[in-house]
Parts: structure tokens; sequence; C-alpha cells
């Protein structure tokens, strides 16, 4: 069976990003660096990588400089150029996006995640659609919304990216129910998020990558505020799943939650150790701290 391609990516990009203050008083934590790129920029990346045509970014207030991002900087380029620094200025002009490949719509108010993937449902329309979180880089030898999709392509209603945490730390999450089975691509019985303690109904947390069906739109619509009190994407998908198959799909890699201080961290040493340019210096300067 052919299911109707996964042409389009919301990426909701207007929350404060309090975990990582004060860094992000005055920069959005989407941009703050890892190695030397944005957040960002990785997400994008792999977007883009698992065929992505179209993103749409859901902004607010002081978000300014994540449209910037995606621009021309010409002071900048012509500098670059009159230096003969053409290989990062190469670098700089293959982020930029092709004509209409970028959309940017507002969120008014912090209502939460499903408030803020409803405010892409024109832009959306009638398609299935990623979601992509973007405080988390998730670093996988095959791109992990390639993961999706092509469990998508294989079984088609709503796939979830899932991965393992021990048992004592599932309330800080959202959680899914699952068929037993050992296949990394299971059939999705429930989901529940940050459950108390000892209540989850397994280990595997949701974690920030998802294909939906654009029928989640109007219960996106109609959702009450649930956890936290804002309009959770977790409740909406709850009901969507007693009508469409959702499946869960553990994907094969390594996630960084940016968000958190220590997440950005871990990110920023595993990637710089990972890059053939930098993995000697990234070693040398970092071994003084591990030998104390």
């Amino acid at each position: 069976m052919t299911f109707k391609r996964v042409r389009k990516a919301v990426i909701p990009v207007a929350g404060f990003g309090t975990r990582v203050l004060p860094g992000t008083k005055v920069i959005p934590k989407e941009l703050l660096n890892v190695v030397d790129r944005p957040i960002l920029s990785y997400i994008v990346a792999e977007a883009r990588d698992a065929g992505i045509e179209h993103f749409v970014f859901v902004t607010g207030r002081q978000k300014g400089a994540i449209e910037d991002y995606f621009d021309h900087q010409f002071e900048l380029e012509a500098q670059l150029e009159a230096k003969g620094k053409t290989a990062l200025l190469d670098q700089l002009l293959a982020e930029l996006p092709k004509s209409g490949e970028m959309s940017f719509v507002r969120q008014m108010q912090p209502l939460g995640l499903g408030h803020a993937v409803n405010c892409a449902r024109d832009i959306i329309g009638d398609e299935p659609f990623a979601v992509l979180l973007p405080d988390m880089v998730m670093d996988a030898e095959t791109p992990a919304l390639s993961q999706a999709i092509s469990a998508y392509e294989k079984v088609g209603g709503n796939i979830i990216l899932v991965e393992e945490v021990p048992e004592d730390e599932t309330h800080k999450y959202g959680v899914v129910a699952v068929e037993d089975s050992d296949d990394p691509l299971r059939r999705m019985t429930g989901m529940v998020e940050k459950p108390a303690k000892g209540t989850a109904p397994s280990n595997l947390i949701v974690s920030g990558r998802y294909i939906l069906q654009p029928d989640i739109f109007p219960l996106l619509s109609e959702q009450v505020p649930g956890a936290g009190g804002e309009i959770q994407l977790t409740d909406s998908m709850v009901s969507l799943m007693k009508t469409q198959g959702f499946f869960a799909l553990r994907y094969d890699g390594e996630t960084y939650d940016c968000g958190d201080k220590i997440g950005l961290l871990k990110a920023n040493v595993a990637l710089a150790l990972k890059r053939p340019d930098l993995n000697n210096a990234a070693r040398a300067a970092l071994s003084p701290y591990f030998a104390r």
C-alpha cells in the first residue's frame, strides 16, 4: 500500500528555554551552539536529509533571530568573499532556504506543544506531517526522522519515535504503552504524559520526532488544557488513537536534550569528538579534566 508522502515539518520554536537560563534571556535556545552550529541547524539538516520540502516554524516574541539565521547577511557574505574564505561562505549559503521552503507563524500565547502544532494547521493542510522538537539533537547513522518516515512508509498511520529510559525516570516524560513484541516497530495501545512514579505503562519515552496525520488538528482545536495547564499534544494523540493506528519506533541513535544544561554539554562533547577535524584537539582539551 502506498501512503501520502511526508513533505512538511512543524518545528515549534516559541518556548522560553527556561531550563538553560540565563543563556536564553536574549538568545533563542534553538540558536545556542553545539560545537560550531546552532542547535536548530542540526534539526533542519536532519529533516532535509529525510526529504522534508517545507518547514513551518512556530515562533513567538523575541524569536526574530531565528528568521534572520535563515536569511542572507550581505555584509558578512561580502567580507568572507573579499577575504577568500570561500569554504566558510559556501557553508553559510548552503543553510539558506530555497524559495518557498520555510514559513513562519506566530504562537501568540505559550499554551503548550499541542497549541503550537495547531498554529501550523493552515499551512500543513490535509497532508501527513512531521513534528521535530528543536531542543532534541538526535545523532544517528540514519537520521532519526528518516527512520520515522521509513516506518511510516511501511505501516502508515502515525509514528512516534521512542527510546528506553530507566524505570525510575519515566515520570519526567511522555510514556507510551505498546503491544508485547521484540520488534523495534510496535503498535501503540496508549500514552500518558509524565505519569506518577510507579504507574508508567512501559519505560519507552517519546523522544522528539513524530509523523502525524492531519486529523489531529480538529482534536487540537477542541483540546482542553491538560498537564501543566497546557494544550498537550499527547492528549489529542490519545484521542486520535481511538480511530487511527499509532506505532512506536524504538529508534537507533543517541538523543541529546539541548534544552537542558547538562544535555547541551553532553552534545557539545560528543559531537566534537565525532568530528574528524576536531577529534584530536577536543580530546587534548578535555583530557586534563578527566585526570583530576
